[in-house]
């Protein structure tokens, strides 16, 4: 248990100062909910309407919270990037084409490189949306949509330096991405696409990518015995532990382990080597198809308490096999 410091004004004060800040950035995100409005909805659906790129631009502290911005709505189904004013301005213009919408950021409204950019935007054909804190500057003026947070306190201590303002802007950034998101029907499966690396990618990966297939897929006839069975899975590239049983149109029926194998051995049935696999196999077992997500596979595997699953396809053919350990060579 720690023990109750003695009492440091300077230490104190700092503690104070720090929780002001916080404060007033969340004061700053509670008056956001309050303005979200049919002004909001239009942004939603200037951005839903858009067929090309949403391009994010701002300067400064706002055009460092834009690039997040554009990297959440690309990571989410939205194609966008994000264009520095500054360099627009200079020939980089040529990145807006006449289907993207701009998502123009800037507190004030009246930064003169943005304000610049907005108008030969809108004569390239693109739409304008301003994220603001001023709904009457120039900047909201020119654009076919404003997004206002309003006039926010900034946390600084001389009220400066973007702070609050900033927070709002990344907040309000944050809603209008993930209501695009909600509203084209961007699922798990569409966020895997866009995350393939590291161990979110690898959770979101989808079976095909990792079952065993193809010659990996020990593959056996209802009719065969358990010693053939066997044969087959020791044959197989990778050995698995376990081999699907399919009838004669490749269907699967059950699914044959080294479980299954040790636990007749110990019930005494030295005979079942010559029997029919169908006899003994596990019939229904549990199941993926193969556009499932890995850890949709893996849960399933937790709660059956299974090392195994067959992949089948929408027919029910077997088309692979997952083991519990292709799951812990990707460190799933």
């Amino acid at each position: 248990m720690a023990t109750p410091r003695d009492s440091d004004p300077q230490l104190d004060q700092m503690i104070e100062r720090a929780r002001e800040v916080v404060r007033l950035e969340a004061r700053a995100i509670a008056s956001l909910e309050p303005r979200l409005d049919e002004r909001f909805a239009e942004a939603c659906a200037e951005v839903l309407g858009c067929e090309g790129h949403v391009v994010v631009s701002g300067m400064g502290k706002a055009g460092l919270i834009g690039q997040k911005i554009s990297a959440t709505l690309a990571s989410t189904g939205t194609p966008s990037i994000f264009l520095h004013p500054g360099e627009a301005l200079h020939g980089d213009l040529g990145r807006i084409r006449e289907k993207d919408v701009v998502l123009a950021m800037s507190n004030s409204g009246e930064t003169d490189e943005l304000n610049a950019l907005v108008p030969v935007a809108r004569r390239i054909g693109a739409r304008v949306i301003a994220l603001t804190g001023n709904g009457a500057s120039t900047l909201a003026k020119r654009a076919d949509a404003v997004l206002d947070f309003g006039s926010v306190e900034e946390a600084c201590p001389m009220k400066l330096a973007p702070t609050a303002s900033t927070t709002a802007m990344l907040a309000l950034g944050d809603a209008l991405a993930m209501v695009v998101l909600a509203e084209r029907g961007f699922d798990r499966k569409d966020y895997a696409l866009y995350h393939p690396a590291g161990a979110l990618g690898r959770r979101l990966m989808r079976i095909a990518e990792v079952m065993r297939s193809g010659e990996e897929l020990p593959l056996v006839s209802s009719s065969q015995t358990v010693s053939e069975t066997l044969i087959t899975m020791t044959q197989t590239p990778g050995r698995p532990g376990a081999a699907l049983i399919v009838d004669d149109a490749g269907v699967l029926a059950g699914i044959f382990t080294d479980g299954d194998l040790r636990r007749l051995l110990q019930e005494g049935r030295r005979e079942v080597l010559d029997s029919a696999v169908s006899e003994v196999m596990g019939r229904d077992p549990k199941s993926v198809q193969e556009d499932q997500l890995v850890e949709e596979a893996k849960r399933l595997m937790q709660e059956s308490k299974v090392d195994q699953l067959p992949v089948v396809n929408g027919s029910g053919h077997a088309v692979g096999l997952l083991d519990v350990q292709d799951l812990l060579e990707i460190r799933v």
